[in-house]
């Protein structure tokens, strides 16, 4: 679940292992890249953590957040 937390919308994400954790950054990258909004993220083996916020709004979350967001969770 997406929690709004210092004007950031954040999740993290745990796979059975690197693999399954790096094909699923690759499939967020390619619908980060349609929607030409681009997150902050880390990985650790199976863990990946995602922060989004609207850069260009100054920083905060807006709508476009809220879409990218939908679109990483249905690719879980």
């Amino acid at each position: 679940m997406w929690t709004e937390n210092n004007n950031q919308l954040y999740r993290q994400f745990t796979f059975k292992d690197f693999s399954e954790a790096f094909a699923f950054m690759t499939r967020v990258a390619i619908e980060a890249e349609k929607a030409n909004h681009h997150p902050l993220w880390t990985n650790v083996y199976n863990k990946v953590e995602i922060w989004l916020s609207t850069h260009d709004a100054g920083g905060v979350v807006t709508e476009k957040d809220h879409q990218l967001a939908a679109q990483i969770d249905k690719l879980l």
